[in-house]
């Protein structure tokens, strides 16, 4: 029985390196999570469309007046081992590279922003606004929830 148990024992360890060497190669063959994704975004004021258009964004940090320079990539409260393309991050992407502004506030206990300007338009006390995917609202901020390309983004002005 001891060389069934010692041949046993060597395709066994055999086979635990084989898998050890090859475990890295594999969980590194697949595509990043941030990738950059193009997604369509749409920015709703009181008064009408504030922005409509094709946006390519991933994950990074967010630099705001009111709120400083934060992580903006999905990792926020820990909704994702890794970083990924988030609503907030295209919101960023489409303001710089379309010259108007955007304002929020950092909310450190929620670990994201919460968006209170576009364009100069304010929630302020009456209103907010609404981040939403595919027609639906997020369930968690807009630094936290995860794009995919092809997504449909919206910001709207939402009275309370």
């Amino acid at each position: 029985m001891r060389p069934h148990l010692a041949r046993h024992a060597l395709v066994v360890t055999a086979a635990l390196g084989l898998a050890l060497t090859t475990a890295p190669a594999l969980a590194h063959a697949g595509p990043t999570t941030n990738a950059a994704v193009k997604v369509g975004l749409t920015v709703q004021g009181p008064n009408g469309l504030l922005f409509k258009g094709k946006i390519r964004t991933k994950g990074h940090d967010v630099t705001t007046a009111t709120g400083g320079t934060h992580k903006c990539d999905g990792t926020n409260g820990a909704a994702h081992p890794t970083a990924v393309p988030t609503p907030t991050a295209a919101l960023d992407d489409a303001a710089r590279k379309n010259g108007f502004t955007w304002d929020g506030t950092w909310y450190a206990s929620f670990d994201d922003f919460s968006v209170d300007t576009v364009k100069n338009v304010s929630g302020g006390g009456a209103a907010y606004w609404n981040i939403a995917v595919n027609g639906t609202s997020t369930p968690v901020g807009g630094c936290q929830f995860k794009l995919n390309a092809g997504d449909e983004v919206s910001f709207t002005w939402t009275a309370f």
